[in-house]
């Protein structure tokens, strides 16, 4: 296979990685050590599933699930810490089969729909997918099966436009 395959066949792949997240049983306590030990943060959480996400499918299927989520950046990169709440997600499939720990790697993409028919174009299924979880409906994630091959998941994720605020922020902001 040449350069020039290689890059056609995952083009959302060219501009690296800009997650590493995981999945933990105690979404609290994970913030505080990974804030008091480490110094990785500020965190801001939030609670993905109805009604912030406005479609959500699991293996091709329409789905209701839950989850609680904290996001930091540790220099260029995103860290995202998971915690499963409730229905049949990626995530508690992953706990089942290896427990919590490293779950996927996120790449940026500007249109996901766009890249989830070229993962699908080379093989490469979707497993798992959100979106609307923009104030303006926009914003779209979608997991690839991609962990037999890599060892991991990988994420496509299309940033909304915008940003609802987080339901709270570790540490809390002081004076303000």
């Amino acid at each position: 296979m040449t350069t020039n395959d290689r890059e056609r066949l995952l083009p959302f792949l060219k501009g690296g990685i800009s997650q590493v997240a995981l999945v933990v049983n105690d979404l609290e306590a994970a913030v505080e050590r990974y804030w008091n030990r480490y110094g990785v943060g500020p965190w801001h959480f939030y609670t993905y599933g109805t009604p912030l996400l406005r479609k959500m499918s699991y293996h091709g299927r329409p789905a209701e699930y839950r989850m609680r989520i904290a996001m930091a950046q540790a220099g260029p990169m995103n860290i995202e810490l998971i915690e499963i709440v409730d229905g049949p997600t990626v995530y508690a499939d992953h706990v089942a089969k290896h427990g919590y720990g490293v779950h996927h790697l996120g790449v940026q993409v500007d249109d996901a729909d766009a890249a989830i028919a070229i993962a699908k174009a080379a093989g490469i299924d979707m497993l798992q997918d959100g979106s609307g979880f923009g104030p303006d409906g926009d914003g779209h994630f979608a997991y690839l099966d991609t962990e037999d091959e890599l060892g991991v998941m990988i994420e496509l994720r299309e940033a909304p436009r915008r940003r609802h605020p987080p339901e709270k922020i570790y540490p809390p902001r002081s004076g303000g």
